[in-house]
């Protein structure tokens, strides 16, 4: 049996837009192996089309030199998507259709590691396909911009783990919560 984990990085008031623009000043090594740790457990990418556009125009010309340029280009990735049909980075495939359906059929047999993509994390945190949230808190309240969840969204979770970092930054595991 497989499994979906996503991650995140969120600031203090649940931001989660554009974190290439706020979150590398608290970007260390403990961080980079907790982040690494999360690609390492996953078989192949599942993205929302966006992120998948942007990773896509970033990662086929990245630094070969890198080991992430190597393991993101050669990792299988699911893209999420009503209007993308024909996918260009390398081991792409999309998944249109009972979304839903798709994605426990590929949690039958396969790791899925979701990074960014926040409007699809939301989406299977309501449909309860996530097994792993990790959430990645930086010290820092933004004031604005778009959050993991909207007004009126109610997913109970439960703590599976919690790592401070010398940041200041702490990493949340969260699983879905047990049905009453």
């Amino acid at each position: 049996m497989g499994s979906i984990r996503a991650g995140l990085f969120i600031s203090l008031d649940g931001v989660t837009e554009a974190p290439d623009e706020w979150h590398f000043g608290w970007f260390n090594d403990e961080m980079g192996a907790a982040v690494g740790a999360q690609l390492a457990a996953a078989d192949a990418l599942l993205l929302g089309r966006l992120t998948y556009d942007g990773f896509a125009g970033y990662w086929p010309t990245a630094d070969p030199a890198d080991p992430m340029t190597v393991q993101f280009n050669e990792f299988r990735k699911y893209v999420v998507s009503t209007t993308l049909t024909d996918p260009t980075w390398n081991n792409s495939v999309v998944v249109s259709g009972d979304v839903r359906a798709e994605l426990l059929a590929l949690k039958e047999t396969t790791n899925l590691g979701v990074t960014g993509s926040v409007a699809l994390v939301r989406w299977m945190l309501q449909e309860r396909l996530v097994d792993e949230l990790h959430l990645m808190v930086h010290p820092v309240a933004l004031g604005k911009g778009g959050k993991l969840f909207d007004d009126g969204t109610n997913v109970p979770l439960r703590l599976i783990s919690s790592t401070a970092f010398t940041t200041g930054v702490v990493h949340l595991v969260y699983g879905p919560a047990d049905e009453a």
